[in-house]
Protein backbone atom coordinates (compact mmCIF):
# COMPACT_ATOMS: atom_id res chain seq x y z
CA UNK A 1 0.00 0.00 0.00
CA UNK A 2 2.92 2.44 0.81
CA UNK A 3 4.17 1.89 -2.61
CA UNK A 4 1.38 2.56 -4.53
CA UNK A 5 0.82 5.44 -2.62
CA UNK A 6 4.72 6.46 -3.11
CA UNK A 7 4.00 6.00 -6.95
CA UNK A 8 0.74 7.95 -7.00
CA UNK A 9 2.87 10.72 -5.77
CA UNK A 10 4.81 10.90 -8.99
CA UNK A 11 1.33 10.46 -11.28
CA UNK A 12 -0.96 12.85 -12.92
CA UNK A 13 -4.06 13.73 -10.36
CA UNK A 14 -7.16 16.26 -10.57
CA UNK A 15 -5.15 18.02 -7.63
CA UNK A 16 -3.16 19.34 -10.58
CA UNK A 17 -5.88 21.05 -12.17
CA UNK A 18 -7.63 22.77 -8.77
CA UNK A 19 -9.38 25.98 -9.60
CA UNK A 20 -9.10 25.08 -13.65
CA UNK A 21 -13.03 26.27 -13.48
CA UNK A 22 -12.08 29.69 -13.17
CA UNK A 23 -8.81 30.21 -14.19
CA UNK A 24 -9.25 28.36 -17.87
CA UNK A 25 -9.68 31.64 -19.51
CA UNK A 26 -5.76 32.96 -17.76
CA UNK A 27 -4.51 30.04 -18.48
CA UNK A 28 -5.34 29.82 -22.36
CA UNK A 29 -4.20 33.43 -22.44
CA UNK A 30 -0.93 32.68 -20.80
CA UNK A 31 -0.27 29.88 -22.65
CA UNK A 32 -0.81 31.81 -25.68
CA UNK A 33 1.60 34.08 -24.89
CA UNK A 34 4.43 32.10 -23.70
CA UNK A 35 4.21 30.01 -26.76
CA UNK A 36 4.84 32.85 -29.14
CA UNK A 37 7.65 33.78 -26.48
CA UNK A 38 8.97 30.20 -26.33
CA UNK A 39 8.90 29.94 -30.25
CA UNK A 40 12.06 32.30 -31.49
CA UNK A 41 14.03 30.94 -27.66
CA UNK A 42 13.42 27.42 -28.85
CA UNK A 43 14.46 27.90 -32.61
CA UNK A 44 17.55 30.49 -31.40
CA UNK A 45 18.75 27.93 -28.71
CA UNK A 46 18.35 25.05 -31.22
CA UNK A 47 20.61 26.59 -33.20
CA UNK A 48 23.76 27.80 -30.69
CA UNK A 49 24.16 24.53 -29.55
CA UNK A 50 24.81 22.81 -33.12
CA UNK A 51 22.17 20.72 -33.64
CA UNK A 52 19.85 22.67 -34.97
CA UNK A 53 16.44 25.13 -35.10
CA UNK A 54 14.36 21.88 -35.65
CA UNK A 55 15.34 20.26 -32.20
CA UNK A 56 14.94 23.50 -30.52
CA UNK A 57 11.45 23.18 -31.49
CA UNK A 58 10.90 19.47 -30.94
CA UNK A 59 12.24 19.82 -27.12
CA UNK A 60 10.00 23.03 -26.47
CA UNK A 61 6.81 21.03 -27.85
CA UNK A 62 7.50 17.70 -26.79
CA UNK A 63 9.74 18.20 -23.40
CA UNK A 64 7.11 20.92 -22.58
CA UNK A 65 3.80 19.23 -23.25
CA UNK A 66 5.78 16.12 -20.91
CA UNK A 67 7.14 18.46 -18.24
CA UNK A 68 3.39 19.77 -18.11
CA UNK A 69 1.81 16.47 -17.29
CA UNK A 70 3.94 14.63 -15.42
CA UNK A 71 5.90 17.12 -13.68
CA UNK A 72 5.41 18.68 -10.07
CA UNK A 73 5.05 22.00 -10.82
CA UNK A 74 1.63 23.68 -11.90
CA UNK A 75 3.17 26.79 -13.61
CA UNK A 76 6.83 25.32 -14.93
CA UNK A 77 7.29 26.16 -18.46
CA UNK A 78 10.49 23.59 -19.98
CA UNK A 79 12.51 23.48 -22.90
CA UNK A 80 15.90 24.12 -23.84
CA UNK A 81 17.16 27.08 -22.34
CA UNK A 82 20.50 28.98 -22.27
CA UNK A 83 22.47 27.69 -19.72
CA UNK A 84 21.46 24.25 -21.50
CA UNK A 85 23.23 25.24 -24.75
CA UNK A 86 26.38 26.07 -22.91
CA UNK A 87 26.73 22.40 -21.85
CA UNK A 88 25.75 21.58 -25.27
CA UNK A 89 27.66 23.13 -27.40
CA UNK A 90 31.18 21.36 -26.65
CA UNK A 91 29.37 17.64 -26.60
CA UNK A 92 28.12 18.25 -30.21
CA UNK A 93 31.58 20.31 -31.04
CA UNK A 94 33.36 16.91 -30.24
CA UNK A 95 30.56 13.67 -30.94
CA UNK A 96 28.16 15.49 -33.42
CA UNK A 97 25.14 17.04 -33.88
CA UNK A 98 23.81 13.03 -33.92
CA UNK A 99 24.64 12.19 -30.03
CA UNK A 100 22.56 14.71 -28.48
CA UNK A 101 19.43 12.81 -28.43
CA UNK A 102 21.31 10.13 -26.87
CA UNK A 103 22.78 12.38 -24.03
CA UNK A 104 18.59 13.43 -23.25
CA UNK A 105 17.87 9.80 -22.97
CA UNK A 106 21.05 9.28 -20.96
CA UNK A 107 20.65 12.49 -18.93
CA UNK A 108 16.58 12.01 -18.17
CA UNK A 109 17.40 8.57 -16.98
CA UNK A 110 19.73 9.83 -14.39
CA UNK A 111 17.09 13.20 -13.35
CA UNK A 112 14.04 10.18 -13.00
CA UNK A 113 16.88 8.43 -10.75
CA UNK A 114 17.11 11.39 -8.88
CA UNK A 115 13.96 12.09 -7.73
CA UNK A 116 12.62 8.68 -7.44
CA UNK A 117 15.57 8.37 -4.70
CA UNK A 118 13.89 11.49 -3.00
CA UNK A 119 16.75 13.60 -3.56
CA UNK A 120 14.54 16.57 -5.26
CA UNK A 121 13.97 18.22 -1.85
CA UNK A 122 17.56 18.69 -1.18
CA UNK A 123 16.78 22.70 -3.18
CA UNK A 124 15.59 23.00 0.24
CA UNK A 125 18.95 23.21 1.89
CA UNK A 126 20.00 25.94 -0.48
CA UNK A 127 19.97 29.16 1.65
CA UNK A 128 17.50 31.86 0.90
CA UNK A 129 20.42 34.18 -0.34
CA UNK A 130 21.89 32.23 -2.73
CA UNK A 131 18.19 31.65 -4.44
CA UNK A 132 17.31 35.24 -4.53
CA UNK A 133 21.54 35.96 -5.81
CA UNK A 134 20.58 33.28 -8.44
CA UNK A 135 17.17 34.98 -9.32
CA UNK A 136 19.22 38.11 -9.49
CA UNK A 137 21.55 37.05 -12.02
CA UNK A 138 19.17 34.87 -14.27
CA UNK A 139 16.92 38.69 -14.75
CA UNK A 140 19.88 40.38 -15.46
CA UNK A 141 21.62 37.46 -17.87
CA UNK A 142 17.41 37.44 -19.55
CA UNK A 143 17.75 41.51 -19.76
CA UNK A 144 21.35 40.96 -21.37
CA UNK A 145 20.58 38.35 -23.77
CA UNK A 146 17.94 40.49 -25.30
CA UNK A 147 20.07 43.19 -26.24
CA UNK A 148 20.94 42.03 -29.67
CA UNK A 149 17.31 41.87 -30.78
CA UNK A 150 16.68 45.06 -29.16
CA UNK A 151 19.52 46.71 -31.05
CA UNK A 152 18.12 44.58 -34.62
CA UNK A 153 22.12 43.13 -34.32
CA UNK A 154 22.94 39.15 -34.33
CA UNK A 155 24.21 37.76 -31.21
CA UNK A 156 27.55 35.64 -31.23
CA UNK A 157 26.78 32.41 -29.78
CA UNK A 158 29.17 31.21 -26.88
CA UNK A 159 30.38 34.48 -25.63
CA UNK A 160 29.65 36.23 -22.15
CA UNK A 161 26.29 37.53 -21.80
CA UNK A 162 27.96 40.95 -21.02
CA UNK A 163 30.33 40.70 -23.28
CA UNK A 164 27.74 40.35 -26.19
CA UNK A 165 25.38 42.81 -25.09
CA UNK A 166 28.26 45.05 -25.11
CA UNK A 167 28.97 43.95 -28.58
CA UNK A 168 25.70 44.30 -30.10
CA UNK A 169 25.16 47.29 -28.51
CA UNK A 170 28.74 49.18 -30.18
CA UNK A 171 27.61 47.24 -33.53
CA UNK A 172 24.41 48.61 -33.72
CA UNK A 173 23.35 50.62 -37.19
CA UNK A 174 21.39 53.77 -37.56
CA UNK A 175 18.76 53.57 -38.26
CA UNK A 176 17.67 50.42 -37.88
CA UNK A 177 18.92 50.53 -33.86
CA UNK A 178 16.18 53.50 -33.60
CA UNK A 179 13.31 51.40 -35.05
CA UNK A 180 14.14 48.48 -32.61
CA UNK A 181 14.08 50.28 -29.71
CA UNK A 182 11.11 52.06 -30.16
CA UNK A 183 9.44 48.57 -30.58
CA UNK A 184 10.83 47.77 -27.53
CA UNK A 185 10.23 51.00 -25.82
CA UNK A 186 6.66 50.69 -27.19
CA UNK A 187 6.06 46.99 -25.91
CA UNK A 188 7.11 47.77 -22.59
CA UNK A 189 4.76 50.80 -22.15
CA UNK A 190 1.81 48.60 -23.39
CA UNK A 191 2.80 45.93 -20.45
CA UNK A 192 3.68 48.44 -17.58
CA UNK A 193 0.29 50.89 -18.24
CA UNK A 194 -1.87 48.04 -19.75
CA UNK A 195 -2.39 46.44 -16.53
CA UNK A 196 -3.16 49.65 -14.50
CA UNK A 197 -6.20 50.07 -16.78
CA UNK A 198 -7.65 46.86 -16.69
CA UNK A 199 -5.55 43.81 -15.45
CA UNK A 200 -7.78 40.74 -17.23
CA UNK A 201 -6.24 41.82 -20.47
CA UNK A 202 -2.93 39.81 -21.54
CA UNK A 203 -0.58 42.55 -21.77
CA UNK A 204 1.84 40.55 -23.45
CA UNK A 205 0.05 39.61 -26.11
CA UNK A 206 -1.29 42.66 -26.91
CA UNK A 207 1.72 43.98 -27.26
CA UNK A 208 3.00 41.62 -29.16
CA UNK A 209 -0.01 41.93 -31.55
CA UNK A 210 0.05 45.70 -31.79
CA UNK A 211 3.89 46.00 -32.22
CA UNK A 212 3.74 43.71 -35.25
CA UNK A 213 0.53 45.20 -36.87
CA UNK A 214 2.69 48.63 -36.20
CA UNK A 215 5.58 47.29 -37.88
CA UNK A 216 3.81 46.20 -40.77
CA UNK A 217 1.91 49.58 -41.61
CA UNK A 218 5.23 51.32 -41.06
CA UNK A 219 6.98 49.36 -43.57
CA UNK A 220 9.76 49.04 -40.75
CA UNK A 221 12.72 47.52 -42.21
CA UNK A 222 14.08 45.38 -38.89
CA UNK A 223 14.89 41.62 -38.26
CA UNK A 224 11.83 39.49 -37.48
CA UNK A 225 11.55 35.55 -36.87
CA UNK A 226 11.67 34.70 -40.13
CA UNK A 227 10.95 31.27 -41.76
CA UNK A 228 10.25 28.08 -39.73
CA UNK A 229 10.00 24.64 -40.40
CA UNK A 230 6.25 23.45 -41.30
CA UNK A 231 7.15 19.81 -39.96
CA UNK A 232 8.41 17.60 -36.74
CA UNK A 233 10.23 14.38 -37.42
CA UNK A 234 8.88 11.15 -36.62
CA UNK A 235 10.01 9.62 -32.80
CA UNK A 236 12.48 6.82 -33.17
CA UNK A 237 15.31 5.13 -31.09
CA UNK A 238 18.27 6.98 -30.92
CA UNK A 239 21.38 4.74 -32.58
CA UNK A 240 23.40 3.33 -29.76
CA UNK A 241 26.91 2.69 -30.18
CA UNK A 242 28.44 1.33 -27.47
CA UNK A 243 31.82 2.58 -28.19
CA UNK A 244 30.37 6.04 -28.38
CA UNK A 245 28.30 5.49 -25.71
CA UNK A 246 31.27 5.26 -23.14
CA UNK A 247 32.10 8.71 -23.94
CA UNK A 248 29.13 10.59 -23.74
CA UNK A 249 28.18 9.29 -20.02
CA UNK A 250 30.03 11.99 -18.37
CA UNK A 251 28.59 14.69 -20.54
CA UNK A 252 25.38 13.10 -19.87
CA UNK A 253 25.93 13.12 -15.90
CA UNK A 254 26.93 17.24 -15.98
CA UNK A 255 23.74 17.94 -17.97
CA UNK A 256 21.73 16.06 -15.42
CA UNK A 257 23.06 17.99 -12.75
CA UNK A 258 22.45 21.30 -14.29
CA UNK A 259 18.72 19.84 -15.86
CA UNK A 260 17.95 18.75 -11.57
CA UNK A 261 19.36 22.72 -10.48
CA UNK A 262 17.82 24.28 -12.73
CA UNK A 263 14.53 22.63 -12.93
CA UNK A 264 14.35 22.87 -9.31
CA UNK A 265 15.43 26.25 -8.79
CA UNK A 266 13.46 27.46 -11.34
CA UNK A 267 10.36 25.82 -9.81
CA UNK A 268 10.82 26.95 -6.61
CA UNK A 269 11.55 30.76 -7.70
CA UNK A 270 8.11 30.87 -9.60
CA UNK A 271 6.53 29.11 -6.84
CA UNK A 272 7.27 32.43 -4.94
CA UNK A 273 6.31 35.00 -7.84
CA UNK A 274 3.47 36.85 -7.55
CA UNK A 275 0.84 37.22 -10.76
CA UNK A 276 -0.96 39.42 -11.52
CA UNK A 277 -3.78 39.28 -9.45
CA UNK A 278 -1.04 39.98 -6.56
CA UNK A 279 -0.98 36.10 -5.23
CA UNK A 280 2.03 33.98 -5.21
CA UNK A 281 1.55 30.59 -7.71
CA UNK A 282 1.77 27.93 -5.40
CA UNK A 283 3.96 25.05 -4.12
CA UNK A 284 5.52 22.48 -5.86
CA UNK A 285 6.57 18.89 -5.39
CA UNK A 286 10.41 18.95 -6.16
CA UNK A 287 10.64 14.70 -6.62
CA UNK A 288 8.25 14.38 -9.21
CA UNK A 289 9.27 17.59 -10.58
CA UNK A 290 12.65 15.75 -10.98
CA UNK A 291 10.47 12.75 -12.62
CA UNK A 292 8.72 14.71 -14.92
CA UNK A 293 12.31 16.86 -16.07
CA UNK A 294 13.53 13.24 -16.82
CA UNK A 295 10.69 12.10 -18.79
CA UNK A 296 10.82 15.35 -20.71
CA UNK A 297 13.95 14.73 -21.62
CA UNK A 298 13.74 11.17 -22.86
CA UNK A 299 10.90 12.19 -24.72
CA UNK A 300 12.77 14.71 -26.50
CA UNK A 301 15.43 12.06 -27.19
CA UNK A 302 12.80 9.69 -28.84
CA UNK A 303 11.95 12.57 -31.17
CA UNK A 304 15.73 13.61 -32.12
CA UNK A 305 15.51 16.62 -29.59
CA UNK A 306 17.88 18.42 -26.57
CA UNK A 307 17.23 17.67 -23.18
CA UNK A 308 14.99 19.79 -21.58
CA UNK A 309 14.57 21.91 -17.78
CA UNK A 310 12.62 24.09 -16.64
CA UNK A 311 12.78 27.66 -18.10
CA UNK A 312 12.67 30.74 -15.69
CA UNK A 313 12.23 32.96 -18.21
CA UNK A 314 8.93 31.24 -19.95
CA UNK A 315 8.21 30.34 -16.30
CA UNK A 316 7.66 33.96 -15.46
CA UNK A 317 5.80 34.78 -18.97
CA UNK A 318 3.73 31.95 -17.37
CA UNK A 319 3.21 33.60 -13.77
CA UNK A 320 3.34 37.21 -14.74
CA UNK A 321 0.24 36.09 -17.84
CA UNK A 322 -1.92 35.18 -14.95
CA UNK A 323 -1.80 31.10 -15.06
CA UNK A 324 -2.43 28.98 -12.34
CA UNK A 325 -2.99 25.32 -13.78
CA UNK A 326 -0.88 23.71 -15.74
CA UNK A 327 -3.37 23.71 -18.62
CA UNK A 328 -0.86 27.49 -19.49
CA UNK A 329 2.24 25.10 -20.13
CA UNK A 330 0.06 22.67 -21.89
CA UNK A 331 -1.40 25.79 -24.12
CA UNK A 332 2.29 26.40 -24.66
CA UNK A 333 3.43 23.45 -26.15
CA UNK A 334 0.30 22.67 -28.45
CA UNK A 335 0.72 26.65 -30.08
CA UNK A 336 4.23 25.94 -30.82
CA UNK A 337 3.18 22.58 -32.18
CA UNK A 338 0.11 24.47 -34.41
CA UNK A 339 2.59 27.01 -35.31
CA UNK A 340 4.65 25.16 -37.26
CA UNK A 341 1.88 23.64 -38.98
CA UNK A 342 -0.74 26.56 -39.36
CA UNK A 343 0.60 29.27 -38.91
CA UNK A 344 4.67 29.43 -39.63
CA UNK A 345 4.43 32.24 -42.38
CA UNK A 346 2.52 34.50 -40.07
CA UNK A 347 4.15 34.37 -36.68
CA UNK A 348 7.77 34.81 -39.24
CA UNK A 349 6.48 38.27 -39.44
CA UNK A 350 6.70 39.33 -35.25
CA UNK A 351 9.93 41.51 -34.85
CA UNK A 352 12.65 39.83 -33.00
CA UNK A 353 12.40 43.35 -31.00
CA UNK A 354 8.71 42.65 -29.53
CA UNK A 355 10.29 38.87 -27.86
CA UNK A 356 13.12 41.81 -26.64
CA UNK A 357 10.53 44.20 -24.97
CA UNK A 358 8.44 41.11 -23.76
CA UNK A 359 11.22 39.31 -22.09
CA UNK A 360 13.47 42.66 -21.02
CA UNK A 361 9.75 43.76 -19.18
CA UNK A 362 9.56 40.21 -17.88
CA UNK A 363 13.56 40.04 -16.75
CA UNK A 364 12.84 43.59 -14.33
CA UNK A 365 9.30 42.44 -12.72
CA UNK A 366 11.12 39.11 -11.84
CA UNK A 367 13.41 41.19 -9.05
CA UNK A 368 11.99 41.70 -6.15
CA UNK A 369 12.92 45.64 -4.35
CA UNK A 370 11.77 44.62 -1.32
CA UNK A 371 13.19 41.52 -1.22
CA UNK A 372 16.59 42.66 -2.23
CA UNK A 373 16.56 45.70 0.53
CA UNK A 374 15.84 42.84 3.08
CA UNK A 375 18.84 41.11 2.20
CA UNK A 376 20.90 43.80 1.80
CA UNK A 377 19.44 44.70 5.70
CA UNK A 378 20.25 41.63 7.04
CA UNK A 379 23.68 40.51 7.78
CA UNK A 380 26.48 41.21 6.09
CA UNK A 381 27.12 37.92 5.71
CA UNK A 382 23.74 36.86 3.67
CA UNK A 383 24.40 40.38 1.81
CA UNK A 384 27.64 39.12 0.20
CA UNK A 385 26.32 35.85 -0.51
CA UNK A 386 23.05 37.73 -2.41
CA UNK A 387 25.49 39.87 -4.14
CA UNK A 388 28.29 36.93 -4.67
CA UNK A 389 26.26 34.65 -6.47
CA UNK A 390 24.14 37.44 -9.05
CA UNK A 391 27.51 38.55 -9.87
CA UNK A 392 29.08 34.63 -10.80
CA UNK A 393 25.31 33.58 -12.41
CA UNK A 394 26.15 36.40 -14.87
CA UNK A 395 29.92 36.04 -15.00
CA UNK A 396 30.32 32.36 -15.62
CA UNK A 397 27.09 29.99 -15.00
CA UNK A 398 23.96 28.65 -12.38
CA UNK A 399 26.58 25.42 -11.81
CA UNK A 400 29.36 27.94 -10.62
CA UNK A 401 26.87 30.03 -8.81
CA UNK A 402 24.79 27.89 -7.04
CA UNK A 403 28.57 25.94 -5.71
CA UNK A 404 29.84 29.15 -5.32
CA UNK A 405 27.19 30.69 -3.41
CA UNK A 406 26.77 27.08 -0.95
CA UNK A 407 30.36 27.57 -0.29
CA UNK A 408 30.33 30.81 0.80
CA UNK A 409 27.30 30.12 3.00
CA UNK A 410 28.41 27.27 4.02
CA UNK A 411 31.30 29.03 5.47
CA UNK A 412 29.91 31.61 7.07
CA UNK A 413 27.26 29.77 8.82
CA UNK A 414 30.02 27.57 10.60
CA UNK A 415 32.05 31.05 11.28
CA UNK A 416 28.52 31.80 13.07
CA UNK A 417 28.25 28.39 14.92
CA UNK A 418 31.91 28.61 15.67
CA UNK A 419 31.97 31.86 17.44
CA UNK A 420 28.46 30.72 19.37
CA UNK A 421 30.84 27.60 20.40
CA UNK A 422 32.49 28.80 24.01
CA UNK A 423 33.74 27.42 26.85
CA UNK A 424 33.62 28.79 30.68
CA UNK A 425 35.15 27.74 33.79
CA UNK A 426 32.20 27.74 36.51
CA UNK A 427 33.02 27.82 40.40
CA UNK A 428 32.49 24.84 42.46
CA UNK A 429 29.08 24.89 43.47
CA UNK A 430 27.55 24.98 46.93
CA UNK A 431 29.33 26.05 50.48
CA UNK A 432 33.29 26.31 49.93
CA UNK A 433 35.24 23.24 51.07
CA UNK A 434 38.67 22.98 51.64
CA UNK A 435 40.66 21.36 48.21
CA UNK A 436 37.77 23.07 46.23
CA UNK A 437 40.52 25.15 44.28
CA UNK A 438 42.25 22.14 43.16
CA UNK A 439 39.09 21.10 41.23
CA UNK A 440 38.09 23.05 37.65
CA UNK A 441 34.68 22.56 36.27
CA UNK A 442 33.95 23.64 32.14
CA UNK A 443 31.12 24.13 30.72
CA UNK A 444 31.10 23.56 27.26
CA UNK A 445 28.30 25.66 25.24
CA UNK A 446 26.68 25.62 21.59
CA UNK A 447 28.15 23.38 18.92
CA UNK A 448 31.59 20.96 19.45
CA UNK A 449 32.40 20.74 15.92
CA UNK A 450 35.37 20.92 13.55
CA UNK A 451 34.93 24.54 13.05
CA UNK A 452 35.12 24.88 17.45
CA UNK A 453 36.90 22.01 18.93
CA UNK A 454 40.46 23.19 18.44
CA UNK A 455 39.74 26.56 20.07
CA UNK A 456 37.71 24.99 22.99
CA UNK A 457 40.70 22.20 23.29
CA UNK A 458 43.37 25.05 23.58
CA UNK A 459 41.66 27.19 26.65
CA UNK A 460 40.72 23.75 28.79
CA UNK A 461 44.30 22.48 28.22
CA UNK A 462 45.89 25.51 28.95
CA UNK A 463 44.43 25.03 32.95
CA UNK A 464 46.89 24.84 35.43
CA UNK A 465 47.47 23.92 39.42
CA UNK A 466 44.57 21.22 39.63
CA UNK A 467 44.06 17.60 40.02
CA UNK A 468 40.29 17.24 39.00
CA UNK A 469 38.69 18.26 35.76
CA UNK A 470 34.78 18.20 35.31
CA UNK A 471 33.50 18.98 31.96
CA UNK A 472 30.06 19.84 31.33
CA UNK A 473 28.74 18.45 28.17
CA UNK A 474 24.68 19.24 28.74
CA UNK A 475 24.36 22.51 26.78
CA UNK A 476 26.54 20.83 24.02
CA UNK A 477 23.61 20.98 21.18
CA UNK A 478 25.79 19.56 18.52
CA UNK A 479 28.93 17.15 18.56
CA UNK A 480 30.45 15.93 15.29
CA UNK A 481 33.40 13.23 15.05
CA UNK A 482 35.74 16.19 15.09
CA UNK A 483 34.38 17.34 18.58
CA UNK A 484 34.12 14.34 19.62
CA UNK A 485 38.02 13.44 19.08
CA UNK A 486 38.84 16.87 20.34
CA UNK A 487 37.35 15.57 23.53
CA UNK A 488 39.35 12.81 23.51
CA UNK A 489 42.76 14.79 23.06
CA UNK A 490 41.83 17.03 26.22
CA UNK A 491 40.73 14.13 28.62
CA UNK A 492 44.65 12.42 27.27
CA UNK A 493 46.30 15.19 27.49
CA UNK A 494 44.96 16.15 31.22
CA UNK A 495 45.44 12.62 32.38
CA UNK A 496 49.09 12.53 31.20
CA UNK A 497 49.52 15.77 33.39
CA UNK A 498 47.81 13.49 36.19
CA UNK A 499 44.26 15.54 36.03
CA UNK A 500 41.55 12.96 36.47
CA UNK A 501 38.65 13.94 33.94
CA UNK A 502 34.95 13.58 34.93
CA UNK A 503 32.70 13.85 32.33
CA UNK A 504 29.28 15.30 33.03
CA UNK A 505 26.02 15.10 31.31
CA UNK A 506 26.49 13.36 28.04
CA UNK A 507 23.20 14.13 25.80
CA UNK A 508 21.73 10.86 24.65
CA UNK A 509 21.89 11.31 21.19
CA UNK A 510 26.15 11.97 21.67
CA UNK A 511 26.47 9.15 23.77
CA UNK A 512 26.86 6.24 20.84
CA UNK A 513 28.85 8.81 19.06
CA UNK A 514 31.32 9.22 22.08
CA UNK A 515 31.61 5.79 23.42
CA UNK A 516 32.64 4.94 19.25
CA UNK A 517 34.90 7.90 18.98
CA UNK A 518 36.89 6.54 22.04
CA UNK A 519 35.81 9.72 24.53
CA UNK A 520 34.60 6.76 27.43
CA UNK A 521 37.68 4.38 26.62
CA UNK A 522 39.84 7.14 27.37
CA UNK A 523 39.13 7.96 30.73
CA UNK A 524 40.86 6.81 33.69
CA UNK A 525 37.81 4.71 34.95
CA UNK A 526 34.45 4.24 33.73
CA UNK A 527 32.73 5.40 35.80
CA UNK A 528 34.01 8.90 35.36
CA UNK A 529 30.76 9.18 33.56
CA UNK A 530 27.76 11.15 35.54
CA UNK A 531 24.60 12.23 35.20
CA UNK A 532 24.21 15.29 38.04
CA UNK A 533 27.11 17.79 38.53
CA UNK A 534 26.72 17.40 42.57
CA UNK A 535 27.23 13.42 41.92
CA UNK A 536 30.40 14.65 39.74
CA UNK A 537 31.74 17.41 42.34
CA UNK A 538 31.28 14.98 45.24
CA UNK A 539 33.35 12.43 43.17
CA UNK A 540 36.50 14.85 42.24
CA UNK A 541 36.27 16.11 46.59
CA UNK A 542 37.06 12.53 47.07
CA UNK A 543 39.96 12.53 44.59
CA UNK A 544 41.23 15.31 45.99
CA UNK A 545 41.05 14.35 49.57
CA UNK A 546 42.68 10.86 48.72
CA UNK A 547 45.55 12.61 46.70
CA UNK A 548 46.34 15.29 50.12
CA UNK A 549 46.31 11.81 52.31
CA UNK A 550 48.76 10.26 50.27
CA UNK A 551 50.91 13.27 50.06
CA UNK A 552 50.82 13.46 54.02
Amino acid sequence: MSRLRTLRAFLPSRRDYDGLGTSWKTDLTAGVTVGIVALPLALAFGVSSGVGAEAGLITAVVAGLVAAIMGGSNVQVSGPTGAMVVVLAPVVATHGAGSIPIVSLLAGLLVCALGISGLGRAVAFIPWPVVEGFTLGIAAIIFLQQVPLATGTAGIPGHNTVVAAVEAASGAAFPTVVQTLAVVAGVGAVMFLLPKLNKSLPASLIAVLLATVAAEILGLDIPRIGELPHSLSAPSMPSLDPSTLSGLLMPAVSIAALAAIESLLSARVAAGMVGPDGRPSGAYRPDRELTGQGLASIAAGFFGGMPATGAIARTAVNVRSGAKTRLAAIVHALVLLAIIYLAAGLVGRIPLAVLAGILMVTATRMVSKHTVTAIMRSTRADAFVFVLTALITVAFDLIVAIEIGLIAAALFTLRKFASLSRVKREEVPGPHVEGDRHIAIFRLDGAMFFGAAERILQEISEVKDIQVAIIRLSQVRMLDATGAHALVEVISALELRGITVLLKGVQPEHLELVTNVGVIRSLRHHKHLFTSLPAAVEHARSHVLRNAAANA
